[in-house]
């Protein structure tokens, strides 16, 4: 099985593998790309996040920076927003669904190391996906870690991180997050 393939499949893989790393120079080039492209020029914007994605909706507007490693692994739904300096370590799938908007300097992490000191000296990795449904407002600086799913109708407080599943209608936030009450519309 190849590296990428344990990758998928939330396995150790080995992050010196030389495709895992020139696919992530190549998306880091379009990263840099994207950046450098005026707010004014949308079409241009809109034509790099397609080229960047692996999914894409409508009316998506991210601020640069923007970063990410593999851009293909992330799949965006329609009416998106993500304030300034977004970061997206998505080594495996990150799936936001739609009306989903996020505040500055939000980290969202599929990549982990390995609790072995002798495994992650070996240069090893894991990734597990990262779900975020529909109706979600995740507040600034919000940390989400790897094989998080967070529900539908959802607020992130600013500052939290998020270790663990986020129910549907629920307000989340603290370190680690947890439930500080339930939405009721």
């Amino acid at each position: 099985m190849s590296e990428l393939e344990k990758m998928r499949k939330g396995e150790l893989f080995f992050l010196g593998d030389k495709v895992f790393t020139e696919r992530k120079k190549h998306y880091k080039d379009l990263c840099l790309e994207y950046d450098a492209i005026p707010k004014s020029d949308e079409e241009s914007r809109n034509n790099k996040m397609k080229e960047m994605l692996g999914g894409y909706g409508e009316h998506v507007s991210v601020e640069p920076p923007f970063n990410f490693d593999h851009g293909q692994n992330i799949y965006v739904g329609s009416r998106f927003f993500a304030n300034y300096n977004l970061t997206i370590l998505d080594i495996n799938d990150v799936v936001i669904g739609n009306n989903v908007m996020i505040g500055p300097d939000v980290g969202i992490y599929t990549i982990n190391h390995p609790i072995s000191a002798k495994q992650r000296n070996q240069g090893m990795g894991q990734a597990l996906p990262v779900h975020i449904g529909s109706d979600v407002w995740i507040g600034g600086h919000v940390t989400i870690l790897p094989g998080v799913t967070i529900g539908n109708n959802v607020v992130i407080a600013a500052g939290a991180v998020v270790t663990k599943d986020v129910p549907d209608d629920s307000i989340f936030g603290g370190v680690p997050a947890k439930l500080i009450k339930k939405i009721e519309d």
